[in-house]
């Protein structure tokens, strides 16, 4: 009578926060408070599929429900990306028949990295993707360590792992595992021999604390390692990106599947990848794959175009906080084949919480717009003097810099006459206070 009772009041919850515009969390944790073990109870799809990590989980989810949906499978999942366990309560009981039942053929999940451990109490995934692990919201995460432990409470025996073999910290879950797998990308021609960035997570194996050693860097501390003391080193990958040609925008992966990119980011590159291997453990062919994912635009909202008079611009989310996050976020704007602009905005640090901390600022390789194609970067938002402290670090010559609090007058910073393209990066908790002032494309 509990369970049922739960998802009754789960369903009516729902559909009164999608009439209010909220509540993809609450219906769910009122559902837990009538039957705590709710999620226990509920018949689920026999393929269940979770996606976890400090970046790149819901981009990875979107495209795993894209191939598999393409690929004639029902699919389950939280689509809105409300992903701890209240969350996911909510869309599993939302999608549970009165009896019960999830119907479908696969459920998808994305969970919050610290949370998946209350979340998988409940039951197993059949294979569990953890895409990276780094320096992310200090405040609630801590050290990336601390996200490691929580992460691997939720990993259960009978689960196939499926792991990123370039990042140390999120390979350590496979050691002395059997039913383990790993994504992971080849040497390539836009690979550097030298570790680039403002900090390096990974100078020390995370196993033993021995030095560690790089053949070749992918971006900041992802690609091949090995310590010569302990002997962690990158596994042998099963899924493979065997090459990047982000100028002409297209990757190959296994030696023979070629992608065509809608997003030329390396980092969107690993997130692919990971919907590749999860497609391919379910035996849908490469060549389906690529058919389904190539040029394959992401409708999460973390890459938008926009129009301000006559000009484009593309919008950038990434996480305050998390510094790869924003160095990715600024490769993408540096390798501009033509002349541009940028914008940087931090109006508001976060969304659940408040704190005034900008400490995570002085982790962001902001030099990396040190480049001719950039030509003015404005720096706008509550704290955009904090910004031009932390530019004034940098190399990048302070005529190129304006700061301005007011968002509003940063957009009429922007030559609306020019044709040099526009690049604006922030998080969630700003998204609209830019493109309220824009024509979204």
């Amino acid at each position: 009578m509990r369970k049922f009772i739960a998802i009754i009041l789960c369903k009516i919850l729902r559909i009164i926060g999608k009439a209010v515009g909220k509540g993809s969390s609450l219906p769910g944790k009122f559902a837990l408070k009538v039957c705590p073990d709710v999620l226990s109870r509920v018949k689920l799809p026999e393929k269940i599929i979770a996606v976890t990590g400090s970046n790149g989980k819901t981009s990875t989810t979107e495209m795993i429900a894209h191939i598999l949906k393409e690929n004639g499978l029902n699919v389950v999942y939280n689509a809105e990306g409300s992903n701890q366990i209240e969350g996911v309560a909510t869309f599993i009981l939302s999608n549970a028949t009165l009896g019960g039942k999830v119907k479908g053929d696969v459920l998808l999940i994305e969970s919050d990295e610290r949370y998946a451990k209350y979340t998988f109490k409940h039951f197993s995934p059949t294979y569990y993707v953890i895409t990276n692990l780094y320096r992310d919201q200090l405040t609630r995460n801590g050290h990336p360590m601390w996200v490691y432990n929580a992460v691997k409470e939720s990993v259960k025996e009978e689960t196939t792992l499926i792991l990123n073999a370039d990042d140390p910290l999120v390979s350590m879950l496979g050691k002395d595992r059997e039913n383990t797998l790993y994504f992971g990308a080849d040497r390539l021609s836009c690979d550097t021999n030298e570790f680039v960035g403002a900090y390096n997570d990974r100078v020390y194996c995370p196993v033993c604390n021995g030095p560690m050693e790089y053949s070749t860097y992918h971006f900041n501390h992802i690609g091949h390692f090995d310590c010569a003391v302990c002997g962690h080193s990158r596994k042998d990958t099963d899924f493979t990106l065997t090459d990047a040609d982000l100028e002409n925008g297209f990757i190959v992966l296994d030696g023979k599947y070629k992608i065509d990119l809608a997003l030329k980011s390396l980092y969107n590159i690993y997130n692919l990848l990971a919907a590749y291997s999860v497609a391919s453990v379910l035996n849908i062919s490469g060549e389906n794959i690529a058919k389904a994912i190539s040029n394959y635009t992401l409708k999460n909202g973390r890459v938008l175009t926009f129009t301000l008079g006559q000009r484009k611009g593309t919008f950038l989310v990434a996480k305050h906080e998390n510094s790869i996050s924003y160095d990715l976020s600024l490769k993408v704007a540096a390798s501009s084949p033509d002349d541009c602009d940028v914008m940087i905005i931090v109006d508001a640090v976060s969304r659940k919480y408040f704190t005034s901390d900008v400490s995570w600022l002085y982790d962001i390789n902001f030099d990396i717009l040190n480049c001719d194609r950039v030509r003015n970067i404005i720096l706008a938002g509550t704290y955009a003097n904090d910004l031009a402290v932390r530019f004034g670090y940098t190399n990048i010559g302070d005529y190129k810099i304006k700061v301005t609090e007011s968002i509003a007058e940063a957009v009429s910073l922007l030559d609306n006459q020019s044709k040099a393209g526009i690049y604006v990066i922030t998080c969630f908790s700003d998204k609209a206070k830019f493109l309220e002032r824009v024509k979204v494309d």
